[in-house]
């Protein structure tokens, strides 16, 4: 038996270094006509399945990947760098043959927020079909990530989106979603977000999105980070049919809200004790570290979660563990250099590892 299946996103990420633009230069400097000098850029490959996966195998669980590239060079690299990682993982990387690879130049200078310049691809063609039963059937978990950076995944009302959760469900696996922010000019962001989670999420255990995620797709305006606000998000959210809320709130940490016990019995082959796990609300604020880059961290704090979950952790453990992988990872500017062997992570967890003054008030 697998322990995880991670589908949805996958694409390659070019990252030049921009070290050399400290103390916020970068935007002054960057102005049409003008020629400015970086450094090397990395390439890794990017997306929920590279950086949820890949951190997952990472982490010492056994994982395969669902996803599509196209058939051009920039699908032969990204299929290469993951069989890198373990051969078998890029089996599950098909090709469409009639489109190119999803690709993002990542825009990430020292003092400001990351921005992307971002291709979808073969992203777009990804289809409910694509998971197929005979593929996840013998796992405990699967996560799909990204939907909102797939046209087929909200097309029709997220159809595609909520047959593949219906199916893997019907399966007895344990489910997991985690969303991206859509650009509200694009026709992800036009997309009924709302209809397609209340359609889905009766058939995930586990939502993770970003707290900036969820408000926009619940059509809540921005609010200040206040202690009320995300239980009042989770509240909704698990009323719509999540079972468990894990909210990611950027450099203030993990929240997480979970449903009572009568529902966490339905979680599938992964669920976890009812007794530890029911009705459980917390808040955890970040470690601290010296960031090289966010690329990823989001997804690669996921990954410590969901694998605490299936090591069978206790849920304030579960939230260190996803906030030590997280803060591993930003430690690189890629998504993956940064992960640590779990025993490591867990070792740096328990030393006495200091957190971040950033704390909701």
């Amino acid at each position: 038996m697998t322990d995880a299946i991670v589908a949805g996103h996958l694409c390659l990420d070019i990252i030049p270094d921009l070290s050399s633009h400290a103390g916020g230069s970068f935007d002054a400097e960057f102005q049409p006509g003008r020629l400015l000098h970086v450094g090397s850029a990395a390439t890794s490959t990017g997306g929920a399945v590279s950086n949820t996966g890949l951190a997952l195998h990472r982490l010492g669980i056994e994982t395969r990947l669902l996803a599509r590239v196209g058939a051009d060079q920039f699908g032969r690299i990204v299929k290469q760098m993951v069989s890198d990682q373990s051969p078998p993982l890029a089996e599950g990387i098909s090709i469409s043959a009639d489109t190119s690879t999803s690709y993002s130049i990542v825009v990430n200078p020292p003092g400001s927020d990351r921005r992307f310049l971002h291709h979808p691809g073969a992203n777009d063609d990804f289809r409910s079909e694509d998971v197929r039963d005979k593929d996840v059937r013998n796992a405990r978990l699967f996560h799909f990530g990204y939907p909102p950076l797939m046209a087929g995944m909200f097309a029709d009302g997220g159809s595609q989106l909520t047959d593949i959760f219906r199916r893997v469900k019907s399966l007895g696996l344990t489910t997991s979603l985690d969303m991206a922010l859509p650009d509200p000019n694009s026709p992800a962001g036009r997309a009924d977000w709302l209809s397609i989670l209340k359609n889905t999420l009766p058939y995930v255990d586990i939502f993770l999105p970003s707290l900036d995620e969820i408000l926009y797709m619940l059509g809540r305006t921005s609010s200040p980070l206040s202690v009320g606000l995300p239980t009042s998000v989770s509240d909704e959210l698990l009323g719509m049919g999540a079972k468990m809320v894990v909210l990611k709130l950027g450099g203030y940490g993990l929240y997480l809200h979970t449903a009572s016990a009568s529902v966490l019995k339905d979680m599938g082959r992964a669920r976890p004790s009812a007794r530890d796990w029911a009705d459980h609300e917390n808040y955890q604020p970040c470690f601290q570290v010296d960031v090289a880059g966010t690329t990823g961290s989001g997804d690669s704090t996921i990954a410590g979660f969901l694998a605490a979950l299936l090591r069978d952790l206790p849920p304030d453990r579960a939230l260190d563990a996803a906030l030590g992988v997280g803060a591993c990872s930003v430690e690189s500017p890629d998504a993956l250099s940064g992960i640590r062997p779990w025993d490591e992570t867990l070792r740096r967890i328990e030393s006495g590892w200091a957190r971040s003054s950033n704390r909701i008030s």
